[in-house]
């Protein structure tokens, strides 16, 4: 069984993954993006997917990290250690 860990350290490529690339966007229209791509990969089935946030600044990067804590349908997630401008998130599919 897939874990977290395993797109986390790299051991397996998470641009196999479903992505949401924040890069420009500002704060309140991702926080919108971030939960309607929960939302829709979750009907899609989708248990992993990326959230592309960047590194530079880090007001996306916490918004991100602040909607994800709130969203009962997220199990976890993390920076990927690869990439320290993407967060791998492990979803709630049932």
């Amino acid at each position: 069984m897939l874990k977290l860990s395993d797109y986390r350290s790299g051991l397996l490529d998470y641009n196999n993954l479903p992505t949401l690339d924040l890069h420009g966007e500002i704060v309140d229209i991702s926080v919108v993006r971030i939960k309607d791509f929960i939302k829709d990969n979750i009907k899609l089935k989708k248990r992993f997917i990326a959230i592309v946030h960047g590194i530079s600044g880090g007001k996306v990067k916490k918004a991100c990290e602040e909607t994800l804590k709130r969203n009962k349908k997220v199990i976890d997630y993390g920076i990927c250690y690869r990439n320290q401008g993407c967060t791998i998130v492990e979803l709630d599919i049932n």
